[in-house]
């Protein structure tokens, strides 16, 4: 019987428990050890019966875990990555990839040249949805894509706010909180993003970040779309609202990404494709289909993809250079909302 893969998660925050479970329900993975300084952690640590460490360093000292899991808080990303791959042990860090490009960066260069799996936990793209929708576009379902519109729009409680003062301050805003899961998966089905214009809206709470923003982007294809993001409106559009991927968010039967093609639509997450009856002509009916497909913990399948990513030489499905081309492009809107200006994006060949 082979060996199951053994995996170090570091930060057992809400993220890290949601990756303990999904680990729990993937055959032939195992939670070997965790890394956190508190006390919840270690009696979590106790009651699984695992080790409990206080860093990375630690645990290479100690054992040789087959991948690390860093769902720590993101300003920790780029040394522990680093750490991780100079210990050549494969690793999934949270979404950013890091704080900043240039950390990203380093990280996405330092993989490659080790030759070190680096994954980026991008979770959205594990899930069946948005494979099923990769496959309708790749099919020609609907034509060449000429237009994209998405929204992230919600509203979080002063309690979100309260309990992480952090999350009120400049830079913790929900461009990159929140609009960076929509970029990716915009990104991963669209194409490259290579130019971005924005605005931005103050916080009416009186937090240093924005409360909303707003992109118009321009795809290497020749499309063009936009993309908003607000956590401080009441609204049924947004993923967590639409997917029902997470059953702590209330279900709305309404999608939140448009895709429009040459030859029809796509809406998401509820993969209803539109159509003319005949040649597209806006004076001929249409009709609407909707794509059936099986349903699937996205956490689970990216535990699972991890597993064999370390034992099978799986190529990572978000890369550490996707995680980077990702951060590039919220970086851009970030700072075309600040400009005024246009921002055009280049993805350096080095960390592509």
């Amino acid at each position: 019987m082979d060996e199951p893969i053994r995996l170090v998660i570091a930060g057992l925050g809400l993220v890290g428990k949601r990756h303990a479970d999904a680990i729990r329900q993937v055959e032939g993975v195992e939670l070997a050890a965790i890394v956190d300084l508190t006390a919840e952690a270690k009696q979590f640590a106790r009651v699984q019966g695992i080790a409990c460490f206080s860093d990375l360093a630690e645990v290479f000292a100690a054992d040789r875990p087959d991948g690390v899991i860093l769902s720590t808080p993101t300003l920790l990303h780029a040394e522990q990555g680093l750490a991780c791959i100079a210990q050549k042990c494969p690793v999934l860090i949270e979404k950013p990839l890091a704080a900043t490009v240039a950390e990203a960066t380093q990280i996405a260069i330092a993989g490659a040249k080790a030759n070190v799996p680096v994954l980026v936990g991008h979770h959205r793209r594990h899930n069946p949805i948005i494979q099923k929708a990769k496959e309708i576009i790749a099919s020609g379902a609907i034509g060449q894509i000429r237009t994209v519109q998405a929204t992230c729009w919600f509203y979080k409680p002063d309690s979100y706010f309260a309990e992480a003062p952090w999350r009120t301050q400049k830079g913790a805003g929900p461009i990159s909180v929140n609009l960076v899961h929509d970029v990716d998966l915009i990104r991963h089905l669209c194409g490259e993003i290579v130019s971005v214009q924005a605005q931005a809206a103050p916080s009416s709470r009186g937090f240093e970040n924005e409360e909303a923003a707003a992109a118009v982007v321009r795809f290497a294809s020749g499309a063009v779309g936009t993309i908003s993001v607000a956590d401080g409106v009441v609204s049924p559009w947004s993923w967590e609202l639409t997917a029902r991927e997470y059953p702590v968010y209330p279900a709305t039967s309404e999608s939140c990404y448009m895709l429009g093609g040459t030859e029809g639509a796509l809406s998401i997450p509820d993969l209803k494709i539109w159509r003319h009856a005949g040649a597209p002509d806006w004076w001929s009916p249409m009709s609407a289909t909707n794509m059936p497909l099986a349903a699937a913990d996205p956490l689970i399948n990216q535990i699972a993809h991890f597993a064999r990513v370390i034992g099978d030489g799986e190529a990572p499905l978000v890369s550490g250079a996707e995680g980077l081309k990702t951060m590039r492009v919220v970086g851009a809107i970030q700072e075309a909302a600040e400009s005024g200006e246009t921002v055009h994006i280049t993805q350096e060949p080095e960390a592509a």
